[in-house]
């Protein structure tokens, strides 16, 4: 398959990028103005885009940016948590904290009763939805990750249980991505750190070096059914701009091959960790990464938009209103971090990358409140079997909307009856009066509010 399949013509990126600069105001204009109607721009639009250094057309992007992500999510802003599993890893990334030859790094893989405490610690923080994440290492085999998804899955806490399990595993085989689907993950994601093949080969040592392996990782997984994809790159390995020309032509890979792009796509910046010598040649300064997630908002409106708290609480703010439609709270980047015993010695040595956003999940939830964004733990698409092609059916056109609101309404609802403070209850119930108001009146405002009732009685988990 590798022989047969090319992915990223880099040629053609260099010459597409080269090309943006040439391109005149009117032209940018006219690329925004596509971008209104919120069905996406092609690569070498969004070059001349990339390209734009006025500041009075940057802001015509951000304000488009803005508008698009409301068409297209609402006001909606879903949250999850990492949960690292292990951090033992064959690997030797310059830039990971996990890298095989870190002096530094406590290593630990989490037992069954491990991985059971952690995730009550995390229900108990209100989180409905995990990303598990771990190295690749034959400790931690499918076998290994196919326990922790069932023990996640059946771990109860009260009222507190795990809906969603999302997987973040190194490249694998079609038979083990059909085992993750048999274990009913969510959505798969893997990135590709960086399209640029030379770069690529030069930072990675170990299984992880073949580009190819990682790069059609996602054809394998959606021969195996697993049609929720997530991509991403790690900004600052190489030039941002050729990064999120990549990450188009992989999305429009994915939806030429198989009729479905990527469900989300990821925008982590370099961050560092102990034991990790590397100074990132392409640091990404905060203006560009405002512009490379409003322009990839507008490229790929269809697709969900992931920050995690890698970033500090006023670039994640900001972003917010850029395109972003889902984000981590209250996140720790080592096995075995979250509770009591999580912030103990050695934990500081265990991470995979240091997080810049400390603050606890209900702080993160109010100020979203107060930012005006619904804070959302739905995870009704995945159980109610609206994944992949019918998914991006309902989300390009803007109808996912309909489900996203009302879901969100009541899956926030849940959280601040069972585990917000009185603070964040007071700024929720505000925030969720708004909501509600804004829902369109007639039958699904009506019921929504009735489902409301019944969840202040004691029920829960109710989606449409």
């Amino acid at each position: 398959m590798s022989e047969k399949i090319k992915v990223i013509d880099e040629e053609l990126i260099h010459t597409q990028l080269e090309a943006g600069w040439s391109k005149s105001k009117e032209e940018v204009l006219a690329v925004v103005a596509k971008a209104k109607e919120g069905r996406g721009i092609e690569p070498e639009e969004a070059a001349a885009l990339l390209q734009t250094e006025d500041p009075e057309l940057i802001e015509e992007i951000f304000q488009e940016a803005r508008r698009v992500k409301l068409k297209i999510y609402g006001k909606r802003l879903v949250l999850f948590a990492p949960l690292y599993l292990s951090n033992d890893c064959v690997n030797n990334c310059q830039y990971c904290g996990f890298r095989r030859d870190n002096p530094l790094i406590s290593r630990k893989r989490l037992t069954p009763e491990e991985i059971r405490e952690q995730v009550k610690e995390l229900e108990n923080l209100g989180h409905k939805r995990l990303l598990l994440e771990c190295g690749e290492s034959p400790l931690s085999d499918i076998a290994f990750v196919e326990e922790a998804i069932a023990t996640v899955y059946a771990t109860k806490n009260g009222t507190g249980e795990i809906r969603r399990v999302n997987v973040n595993i190194a490249a694998t085989t079609i038979d083990h991505y059909r085992r993750l689907k048999a274990a009913k993950i969510g959505t798969y994601q893997l990135f590709q750190e960086t399209y640029h093949r030379a770069t690529y080969e030069a930072l990675h040592d170990g299984p992880k070096r073949d580009y190819e392996r990682q790069i059609l990782a996602h054809d394998r997984a959606q021969e195996a059914g697993l049609d929720d994809i997530g991509l991403g790159v790690l900004f600052g390995l190489y030039d941002y701009k050729f990064e999120v020309m990549g990450l188009l032509y992989h999305a429009r890979h994915l939806e030429k091959r198989f009729g479905v792009g990527p469900h989300t796509i990821s925008v982590p910046r370099w961050r560092p960790a102990a034991g990790v010598d590397f100074e990132p040649p392409y640091l990404v300064s905060d203006e560009s990464f405002k512009k490379l997630v409003a322009i990839l908002r507008l490229a790929v409106p269809y697709t969900g938009m992931i920050i995690s708290t890698r970033e500090s609480v006023e670039m994640r703010t900001e972003a917010f209103s850029l395109g972003i439609s889902q984000t981590s709270a209250g996140s720790r980047t080592s096995p075995g971090a979250y509770g009591q015993n999580g912030g103990g010695q050695g934990m500081a040595q265990s991470e995979q990358f240091q997080i810049a956003d400390h603050r606890p999940p209900d702080e993160v939830i109010r100020s979203i409140c107060e930012l005006g964004y619904l804070p959302s733990f739905c995870t009704a698409c995945y159980r109610r079997g609206r994944t992949g092609k019918e998914f991006m059916d309902m989300a390009k056109p803007g109808d996912i909307q309909g489900l996203c609101a009302p879901n969100a309404i009541l899956t926030f609802k849940e959280y601040l009856l069972d585990y917000a403070p009185p603070e964040t209850r007071r700024a929720g119930e505000k925030s969720l009066r708004c909501h509600i108001g804004e829902l369109p009146a007639g039958s699904l405002r009506e019921e929504t509010e009735r489902r409301l009732h019944r969840i202040e009685n004691g029920t829960r988990d109710l989606y449409f």
